[in-house]
């Protein structure tokens, strides 16, 4: 039985043991996925030695996917474009990083929300790890616009810039200056761990603007009544979750998994 894990600190709150068996029981395939968690100092070591013990493969979690670069040995584009990893795949020769956050977050918008992003205005709220993984993907979906925000307005320049040559209208801009009346809203940072609202403030939305909180579950909550609060349409990051499980899946095993099905199994237990 071919072996999986999810690799971080910590790792024991996470739903992708579920996924991935839910995944493996619909397309008939035969794999083991646990949870393995990996000292601060230890990261590549317990990876090492996991992969040593004949896995296949593993996804990593915070806060090691910039690690989890470092380690392979070969990039697929998009996460080349992150420099970040969250999916290594152990091939004999060489590991392989792929960086499927983006995607996921991309199909999630666009097939279970129902919002196809091309021409849309959109806010990605921070410019560390979890917004450079996706903001690639965002691009390749054609908004109109997209306009990143951070505290540090120098980083969220940095991030744009790195991409500016995608050849989507890109702005960096601070928190408080985060435009107006955005179609599209996506909290890439990390306020909702510590039960916070919203990093900006309630004139980015717009009667019926999709506001997305990449995390899920009660950490969510503040963010998804904020947004409900003023209009929006609020959504966790459960969707997301799901749908970059799927592709790191198919990144794996060949195969793309039913997301709805497992989507909707993980909703009714939440």
């Amino acid at each position: 039985m071919d072996r999986y894990a999810v690799v971080g600190n910590p790792v024991e709150h996470s739903r992708s043991p579920a996924i991935h068996a839910m995944f493996a029981e619909q397309t008939g395939q035969s794999l083991a996925y646990e949870r393995l968690l990996a000292p601060l100092d230890g990261f590549e070591a317990t990876l090492r030695a996991f992969a040593g013990a004949g896995a296949k493969g593993c996804n990593i979690t915070v806060p090691f996917k910039f690690d989890a670069f470092a380690l392979a040995a070969e990039h697929t584009e998009r996460a080349a474009l992150a420099h970040a990893v969250n999916t290594l795949r152990f091939d004999e020769g060489g590991w392989v990083g792929d960086n499927t956050d983006g995607a996921g977050l991309v199909n999630d918008i666009q097939r279970n929300a129902r919002r196809p992003l091309e021409g849309l205005q959109v806010l990605l709220v921070g410019a560390g790890g979890a917004a450079a993984g996706v903001l690639g993907s965002l691009i390749a979906a054609r908004p109109a616009r997209i306009t990143v925000v951070n505290r540090s307005v120098d980083k969220a320049q940095a991030l744009v810039s790195s991409h500016a040559h995608l050849g989507v209208p890109l702005a960096a801009a601070t928190l408080a200056d985060a435009p107006l009346a955005q179609d599209i809203v996506v909290n890439a940072t990390s306020t909702s761990l510590a039960g916070a609202a919203s990093p900006v403030e309630a004139g980015v939305l717009k009667p019926g603007t999709l506001a997305l909180d990449m995390m899920y579950g009660p950490k969510a909550q503040a963010f998804l009544d904020w947004a409900a609060a003023h209009g929006g349409e609020p959504r966790d990051g459960l969707g997301m979750l799901v749908e970059q499980a799927a592709e790191a899946f198919f990144f794996w095993r060949g195969l793309r998994p039913d997301t709805a099905r497992v989507l909707k199994a993980l909703r009714a237990a939440l």
